[in-house]
């Protein structure tokens, strides 16, 4: 693992170290591991967390249990599994990602937009629909309260696809000749778009219609500006409801309260480089801002500088997991960086010290734990004891009751749903067992509830 201080802020290079080439058979790669040292001793947090040639961008599903990452070349995507640190699936798509957005909680449903003016829906199977939209993409978002995808690029108009209604909505028609990104805010709903002539216009999904136009390119240009050319919008990001993040092509940074026209802070990467992504880490006010070169960690209330992560390869594209100091790069490399910086979240601990922490916490767990494998002992022996036959399992006894009562009626397919072994789990394991009193069940089943309800108050 290779460990860096920068600014006296320790971060961790999870993704640092040797890797083994594709070509070799899997006997020389054993051969390989017991001869180099190194090699043993790399850290895989993620089983092939890697594309053929180059990452381009990388996202996480809201439920956090899966990564998604698009590439090339081929151009594919991959979706990796949390719980398992493994890769899930791999699909090979027909061009080149420019972006995409999970639409679902999870991996399930996911909308791409390719370089070729398509539009690619995707679901838990497959390739689900594709369209085309009229110019290039360059940026999409999913606007979730209407239900619109939100597509921008070489055009002055801002393409709306109901995914509700399956069509095209008539389009926002901007002042701007091209726009090179949006933005959502997730709170109100409002929808931002920044242009190729420095100037962020806002609209309100609900009228339709510009709320306001921030000139962004005039608080950029300084005296230390030598280039001619009105800076471009590259990036925007909101931090809650009222702050919003943009960055330029010029490596400038402003902090906007949306309520006020002027900036509220003005971070300058001092490389004229364009700014690629913004995120925010909210619980401690900073402020991740990300060029091809570097990505810079400041304070949002006085942009001083934390710490910084730099690398041999370009950045393509930066993903921050919430609330952590863990954070994901693309790159213009076969690895996807991992880096990890303990003071911003979480923490490293040895294992035997958290196991005696946790001991400490909970003493009786131990003990716990002993009794229900002395329960399950005395049950597994119990069947060679004389006893009362019944052919009922213990877990959801009441489902299997119906069950066997509907078993004449429906020629022995209940008996059978009972031996089935993919359904084994659902008499047998605990976890599985219908909780009557829980609301979702009350949902779903009204009549049931209230004939079960009314028989125990008889009772």
């Amino acid at each position: 693992m290779q460990v860096s201080e920068i600014d006296n802020v320790k971060i961790y290079n999870l993704s640092a170290g040797k890797s083994l080439p594709d070509w070799l058979t899997e006997r020389k790669k054993r051969a390989l591991l017991k001869k180099n040292v190194d090699l043993r001793r790399r850290i895989e947090l993620i089983q092939e967390f890697d594309m053929p040639g180059v990452s381009t961008t990388l996202r996480v599903s809201r439920d956090g249990q899966y990564i998604m990452a698009t590439g090339i070349y081929k151009p594919r995507v991959k979706c990796f599994d949390v719980n398992n640190l493994s890769l899930k699936f791999e699909r090979c798509l027909d061009s080149e990602v420019v972006t995409f957005e999970i639409l679902s909680e999870d991996y399930t449903k996911i909308v791409f937009l390719q370089c070729d003016r398509y539009v690619e829906f995707h679901v838990g199977h497959g390739r689900h629909y594709r369209l085309r939209v009229p110019h290039f993409g360059r940026d999409m978002k999913y606007h979730k309260p209407s239900c619109d995808l939100i597509v921008v690029g070489a055009s002055s108009e801002v393409y709306r696809l109901n995914l509700e209604l399956g069509q095209f909505l008539a389009p926002y028609v901007t002042k701007a000749t091209e726009i090179n990104c949006c933005g959502v805010n997730d709170e109100h709903g409002l929808l931002v778009f920044g242009t190729e002539g420095g100037h962020v216009e806002a609209w309100d999904p609900r009228t339709k219609t510009r709320q306001g136009i921030l000139d962004c390119a005039l608080h950029c240009s300084d005296a230390d500006y030598k280039n001619s050319s009105v800076p471009a919008i590259t990036s925007i990001k909101f931090n809650g409801a009222l702050q919003l993040g943009v960055g330029t092509s010029t490596g400038h940074v402003l902090l906007y309260d949306i309520r006020s026209s002027k900036p509220l802070l003005v971070k300058d990467h001092m490389n004229e480089i364009p700014i690629k992504c913004i995120e925010f880490h909210k619980q401690m006010d900073y402020v991740y801002s990300m060029d091809a070169n570097v990505v810079k960690i400041w304070d949002s209330n006085t942009g001083k500088q934390y710490t910084n992560i730099e690398s041999s390869v370009d950045f393509n594209d930066l993903c921050v997991i919430p609330n952590t100091g863990l954070s994901m790069m693309a790159v213009e490399d076969q690895k996807m960086q991992i880096h990890y910086i303990p003071s911003l979240g979480l923490y490293f601990v040895d294992v035997r010290l958290y196991k005696r922490a946790k001991s400490i916490a909970d003493p009786f767990a131990f003990e716990e734990y002993k009794k229900r494998k002395i329960r399950e002992k005395i049950e597994q022996e119990r069947p060679s004891r004389i006893k009362v036959e019944d052919n009922l399992p213990k877990v959801n006894r009441d489902l299997a009751s119906r069950l066997l009562d509907n078993e004449s009626n429906k020629k022995k397919q209940s008996s059978n749903l009972l031996k089935d072994d993919r359904f084994k789990a659902l008499f047998e394991n605990p976890d599985f067992e219908v909780d009557r009193e829980a609301d979702e069940y009350r949902l779903l089943n009204p009549v049931l509830a209230d004939l079960t309800k009314t028989k125990e108050n008889r009772n």
